[in-house]
């Protein structure tokens, strides 16, 4: 039976061995809660700010000192450990429940990111940390037994209820609810399990007025988080709306990143307009350019582009104004020589496949994407199918749903070889790409190259050190490189220029396709040789290390 000498008991109809289970199963789904709010953390920190690793080791490192810190705070409670415990959940369930629409917020409207992300990783943190002394006074409160053996069940419940919540946000939390409705849901199951049973079960700790307050408490956060989920939906479209800068007329959260649509839903469909061509704005010495004595095609006034911005991961992948250009300038060149199979590595939008058949003897495009709302969007949104031209949708195009990474490790056995390879993936920048622009990942690459077959690489900007990675990472994988820089169109944000790089076993030669027909924004013989000369003059005097799985750069 319970010892009631120290001042606390549980309904007669709940055993001590029932009363102990009932307590564990707390620390069980607390422990689970505690993980769920971890893992937001570093999720939204992710999507926001594109360095997961970076994200996953200030997140980890924060709280865990916290933790640390939250325990030994937790000591001057233990007289009263059922109302301390009470609060302590309720205190959690309210900051980790509201924290992804806090962080978010912040985010768009104040800034300071990193600042709050580290305030509430630490706020959690002690939170969680001062649950396992409490728990571990209340279950000595029901029946005393060895220190040993108490401190094993208690942390084979948190251990197992951390596992059940590691596993339950990837596969169920975040694909069907989201981050700040599953953020909200945890913050109430933390308010119930944490709160109430113990409250239900140590009635005589508090006195009946504190009893009352304690239940008005969790009440309350119940409350607000339920007011919360109400206004989640209108909460992220005013956000939305305010970091885009632009109405949002589609917006998902698929099990790889936020993808966002703006622009008008639908019209005529506008033709795509030949750009005259135009001197770009003037580059200085101090930028590292050249006077240009030959201009580079620009964006002039004319037809109108669809306004479509298609964003993912909150970064900007395609704009209608730019890309015209931007994927002639990737593409174009690599179908100078033979041509007749295509492999484009992303370009999930179908944009760059569509660039690749306005050459008439392209006779396959095989396009390796590994998200399927990318996919499903570029064969059904009516701007963006207009916009590439319902290429996913020709017969000459075959889509595979795949990580490019793990499709080429065995690709080579089961496909011939391609004559032009393009890689329409994300920025080095980004830990989700960082692995696409390594020396093994060009090296399975080099397998799929027919002989004289050429790769055309978009790595950010010349002025940005991933550039020039990737440039030293190709060569390390037996490439020749040659390296080319375009102007980047003024119309949509992003940076000043586009650095590409057309790589081949061969030393590889820069010249326009002459078998594509006439395309806005297609580069002449002229403005290749300029567009060389601009990445030449940004070349770092020494070369780098290249970057691998095990050292990326």
């Amino acid at each position: 039976m319970i010892n009631h000498s120290v001042g606390s008991s549980q309904p007669a109809a709940v055993g001590t061995r029932a009363a102990r289970l009932l307590v564990l199963l707390a620390a069980f789904v607390c422990a689970a809660c505690g993980l769920v709010y971890e893992l937001e953390l570093v999720a939204l920190g992710s999507y926001l700010l594109g360095d997961s690793v970076t994200q996953a080791s200030v997140v980890l490192s924060v709280m865990v000192f916290a933790m640390g810190v939250g325990s030994l705070l937790a000591k001057r409670f233990t007289r009263r450990p059922a109302t301390s415990f009470a609060l302590v959940e309720s205190a959690l369930a309210l900051v980790g429940g509201l924290s992804v629409l806090a962080l978010y917020g912040c985010f768009v409207w104040i800034g300071h990111y990193r600042a709050a992300l580290v305030g509430i990783a630490l706020l959690i943190g002690m939170l969680i940390g001062a649950e396992i002394p409490l728990l571990m006074t209340l279950i000595q409160r029901i029946r005393r037994q060895d220190a040993g053996r108490a401190v094993a069940d208690l942390f084979a419940a948190d251990y197992v209820g951390a596992l059940i919540g590691g596993l339950a946000f990837p596969f169920l939390l975040l694909p069907l609810l989201g981050q700040a409705t599953g953020a909200l849901i945890t913050g109430a199951v933390n308010a119930v399990a944490g709160a109430v049973v113990v409250l239900w079960l140590f009635p005589r700790e508090p006195s009946r007025r504190v009893r009352v307050l304690l239940w008005g408490v969790c009440g309350t956060v119940l409350v607000v988080l339920a007011v919360a989920a109400a206004l989640t939906g209108a909460f992220e479209r005013a956000a939305r709306h305010a970091l885009y800068g632009a109405p949002i007329r589609f917006a998902t959260q698929s099990r790889y990143q936020e993808i966002v649509l703006t622009g008008p839903a639908g019209g005529p469909p506008p033709p795509r307009p030949v750009r005259a061509a135009q001197v770009p704005p003037p580059r200085t010495a101090a930028d590292g350019y050249p006077s240009p004595a030959h201009p580079l095609p620009a964006a002039t006034s004319g037809p109108t582009l669809p306004a479509l911005r298609m964003f993912l991961g909150g970064r900007l992948a395609v704009c209608g104004a730019d890309e015209a250009r931007y994927h002639a300038s990737l593409v174009q060149p690599a179908l100078a020589g033979p041509h007749g199979r295509v492999l484009v590595l992303g370009g999930g939008d179908g944009l760059a496949a569509a660039e690749a058949l306005r050459t008439p003897d392209v006779e396959n495009v095989t396009v390796v994407e590994i998200d399927p709302e990318v996919l499903r969007l570029a064969r059904t949104d009516p701007v963006l199918a207009r916009l590439n031209q319902h290429a996913l949708a020709d017969p000459r195009v075959h889509v595979v749903t795949a990580d490019a990474f793990a499709w080429l490790r065995t690709a080579a056995g089961t496909h011939q070889p391609y004559d032009v390879v393009v890689a329409d993936l994300p920025d080095p920048d980004l830990d989700a790409g960082r692995k696409l622009y390594t020396e093994e990942f060009y090296g399975l690459v080099r397998r799929m190259l027919a002989p004289g077959g050429r790769l055309a690489v978009h790595a950010g900007s010349v002025a940005d050190s991933t550039y020039w990675d990737a440039d030293d990472t190709l060569r390390s994988a037996g490439l020749r490189t040659l390296e080319y820089s375009v102007p980047a169109d003024r119309g949509c944000d992003g940076p000043a220029d586009w650095g590409f790089i057309l790589a081949s076993v061969l030393p590889p030669v820069l010249r326009p396709s002459t078998d594509a027909a006439p395309t806005p924004g297609s580069l002449d013989a002229p403005a290749l040789r300029l567009a060389e000369t601009l990445a030449a003059a940004r070349r770092p005097v020494r070369e780098e290390a290249p970057s691998t799985l095990l050292h990326p750069r």
